[in-house]
């Protein structure tokens, strides 16, 4: 630890040792023997600190992936939050929409909308707990969301058309229903499976469901007066398009008819076809194999629309049959021909001036449209409020009050006999403007001054 220096004084004799000073910082040297002025320094230990240098890096790496951690949340949070302003706004578009359209939503729409927003919550929640720094854009998010949900929710309170209270009435009296058939217990009767669809193996109508309200129509409330159904075509019994048929305002015209592919498509009001026609008369409509049967316009006609391009490929005269409201049903007019669908094909119920407004019944070749038999009943056509076709059997319904439609009358085709029934349908509005079946539904779908209800049919087991 000493450090030798060469004096700047020169050399001294061995015998007679000096001092010196030195000329470094001041400091006292002596000669040596050899006359050599040394000086005798004290250095700081030069030693080089690894040990704290490691230490040092070392912090600083941690420090960097704890930098790098926190920018890719960072990254990601930006991303979330881009993602939740584009939910934001097209939430925002939507619930305008149901604003401005006070007929165009569902409870589904209701459903699905306060799910995302629900979702949003829960992940904005997330967020803003593992969130740090400032949280300024989070607390506006959820400020929005929270908006968001008070707005929905009271949107569904001022739902105008009672639809969602109905369905959920409708859905707890369901659940009641089932909890009392089963509390039953094993020691009750076992109900007798249901017909296979499509057949005719049973005895007619015995009850039929409560109804379930589907939507009100596409056009809304003014368009009290049409038909709604789905496709059935023998070739493809479980496809099917579903399709909604509103007259206009007058009650007379079918100008304008909407195809859906799935009910789910309905429900949303979502890839639908629009087709306007210029010559349909009345709510008589069907759809049967890919092809829409009406009333032409101001004639006693049956046309022929395929559904593919719109186009009437037939037209043809029904014989004798009455026409504009000469006998139409009972509060329903301009629909004095009636066209129905079973699992036996096309039908068409009608009066004539011979029957002097009883019911007509007549098959039809579902082709060319020429009749190929004819039934007459001793039913007055404008007594009854509608009618409909299963398994080549007439139902007629008539108006028992302002809650309550009444199957009271059969014409069995295949036997020629007829008679009474006493089978209550209730409904949601006044009127009933028309009826149609589904044999692999077996199903009544009917439009009730605008409204889409669905029946489900309870089949007697043994045919009579």
């Amino acid at each position: 630890k000493f450090s030798l220096l060469r004096c700047a004084l020169g050399w001294r004799s061995l015998n007679s040792p000096k001092s010196c000073p030195c000329s470094l910082s001041n400091f006292t040297g002596f000669e040596d023997d050899h006359g050599t002025c040394q000086c005798s320094i004290v250095l700081p230990d030069t030693t080089f600190p690894v040990q704290r240098v490691e230490r040092l890096e070392l912090t600083a790496h941690v420090l960097s992936q704890k930098f790098e951690k926190e920018l890719s949340k960072v990254r990601e949070y930006v991303q979330l939050i881009s993602v939740y302003e584009k939910k934001l706004s097209n939430l925002t578009i939507r619930i305008e929409i149901m604003e401005k359209d006070t007929i165009s939503y569902t409870e589904l729409d209701f459903e699905l909308i306060k799910m995302e927003v629900k979702e949003m919550e829960k992940l904005i929640v997330q967020l803003k707990g593992s969130f740090v720094g400032s949280t300024v854009i989070v607390d506006q998010l959820e400020v929005e969301i929270r908006n968001m949900t008070l707005l929905v929710e009271k949107l569904e309170t001022l739902d105008k058309n009672n639809v969602l209270a109905i369905r959920r009435e409708i859905l707890a009296l369901k659940t009641r229903l089932k909890e009392c058939e089963a509390s039953k217990g094993d020691n009750g009767p076992v109900s007798p499976p249901p017909p296979a669809p499509g057949s005719c193996g049973h005895g007619g109508i015995m009850n039929v469901s409560k109804p379930a309200v589907v939507q009100l129509n596409w056009r809304g409330f003014a368009y009290k007066y049409g038909a709604w159904g789905r496709d059935y075509s023998p070739q493809n019994p479980e496809g099917g398009l579903y399709w909604v048929a509103p007259l206009n305002t007058d009650g007379r015209i079918l100008e304008y008819y909407r195809l859906h592919k799935t009910l789910d498509d309905l429900l949303l009001y979502i890839n639908a076809q629009d087709y306007r026609i210029t010559y349909g008369q009345g709510g008589g409509t069907v759809v049967y194999n890919n092809y829409m049967y009406v009333n032409w316009y101001n004639t006693g006609n049956i046309a022929k629309i395929n559904l593919n391009n719109n186009r009437a490929e037939v037209t043809q005269t029904l014989p004798n049959a009455a026409y504009n409201n000469r006998f139409s049903y009972a509060n329903v007019g301009w629909q004095d021909i009636d066209l129905a669908v079973d699992e036996q094909g096309l039908w068409v119920i009608y009066s004539t001036e011979a029957s002097t407004g009883n019911m007509v019944i007549s098959k039809l070749n579902d082709t060319t449209l020429v009749v190929l038999n004819t039934w007459y009943t001793r039913q007055y056509k404008p007594s009854a409020s509608n009618a409909f076709m299963i398994c080549g059997v007439l139902y007629a319904t008539r108006t028992l009050n302002t809650k309550a439609e009444e199957i009271f009358y059969y014409y069995d085709t295949n036997t020629g006999r007829e008679g009474r029934l006493a089978i209550t349908m209730q409904k949601m509005q006044e009127r009933v403007q028309s009826i149609n079946y589904h044999p692999i539904e077996q199903k009544l779908f009917v439009y009730n001054d605008g409204y889409l209800l669905n029946y489900d049919l309870i089949f007697n087991q043994k045919p009579k």
